[in-house]
């Protein structure tokens, strides 16, 4: 018998690879490419919107800082051409202006005296409101007012009024048969009148003080009373080391505005800086120049003689900080 071979069926059928296709034959872009796209797109829409600060960056604060400083080197009067003459205004101002160096005296004592003024009460204001009165808000947004009207024209006005000879202060004094005077028209008094003023814008640190005093932990406070301390040292242990950092804070900003200051000692001196002088300021001697002696070149040497000074005061007062500043992570 013979055997034969069983037939061979048929071959098992393999499945094909899957064929994989690239993005280009898909229709699409490569990965990397289409994010890089993307990317772009995105940048060009944020420079869309930065394009109005870059344009005034460059047309309302650098160009002009640098005409202001090729102008400071030159004599010019608004009517006519600039000429170069190089250091003269900045040695000018130091050896032969008297007026300058006064309203860089009167200046210097505006700021000494008004700020810590200013800040001690703001301080001390903040402190009581910081007891959980009722109505806190309409207390806080009361006594913020003065910070925004103070720097107005119409509170300068009134405040002409209130210490004048017929104002409201002399009417007071009258009652104790005190014989008043005008307090600004003496040049003794006027520049104090004038920092009274800046003490009475106390609203803006005052808030910020108030901020801060409700982010020292009461635990501390708690820990103190236990240990016997009183209100005082309570105050001298932890309320004032805790706000080392605002008190900076807001020293550093009212040093810079009250050297700034033009609008109060524009208009209770009717433009003059008088009586002799006394509430000539720093910005109202350069408006003087600038504007009614048509010496722009001069008053542009004094507005980055400013500049320097602030800058310098501001980077004395950081130096400093590090002896006297306290900061919750410090050792």
């Amino acid at each position: 018998m013979t055997l034969r071979p069983a037939a061979a069926g048929p071959a098992p059928e393999t499945a094909d690879p899957p064929v994989v296709l690239s993005p280009a034959a898909e229709g699409g872009r490569p990965p990397g490419r289409r994010k890089s796209s993307r990317t772009r797109a995105q940048a060009w829409t944020a420079y869309l919107f930065l394009a109005p600060w870059f344009l005034g960056l460059f047309a309302i604060t650098l160009g002009p800082m640098i005409a202001s400083l090729y102008l400071s080197f030159t004599d010019y009067s608004l009517l006519s051409e600039a000429n170069w003459v190089g250091l003269d205004n900045y040695d000018t101002m130091f050896t032969a202006d008297e007026r300058y160096l006064n309203s860089l005296k009167v200046t210097t004592v505006y700021v000494v005296v008004s700020v810590p003024l200013q800040l001690a009460f703001a301080l001390a204001l903040a402190l009581a409101l910081d007891k959980g009165l009722r109505g806190l808000s309409f207390y806080r947004s009361m006594f913020y007012l003065p910070s925004l009207l103070g720097g107005s024209v119409a509170i300068s006005i009134l405040w002409r009024k209130i210490f004048g000879t017929d104002g409201i202060v002399n009417t007071f004094l009258g009652w104790f048969g005190y014989e008043g005077q005008g307090w600004v028209t003496s040049p003794d008094t006027a520049l104090w009148t004038l920092i009274i003023l800046h003490v009475w814008t106390f609203g803006a640190p005052m808030v910020i003080f108030l901020a801060g005093l409700r982010q020292i932990p009461q635990n501390l406070y708690e820990a103190a009373r236990v240990d016997g301390a009183g209100r005082i040292r309570q105050f001298r242990s932890i309320t004032l080391p805790l706000l080392t950092p605002i008190i900076f804070f807001n020293a550093v900003l009212e040093v810079i505005k009250s050297f700034q200051s033009f609008t109060q000692s524009f208009v209770v001196s009717g433009g003059t800086g008088g009586p002799v002088d006394s509430t000539l300021f720093y910005t109202l001697y350069l408006y003087l120049k600038g504007f009614k002696n048509y010496e722009m070149g001069y008053a542009a040497a004094m507005a980055w003689v400013l500049l320097l000074i602030i800058g310098a005061l501001t980077a004395v007062n950081f130096l400093m900080s590090r002896f006297w500043v306290f900061y919750g992570d410090d050792k």
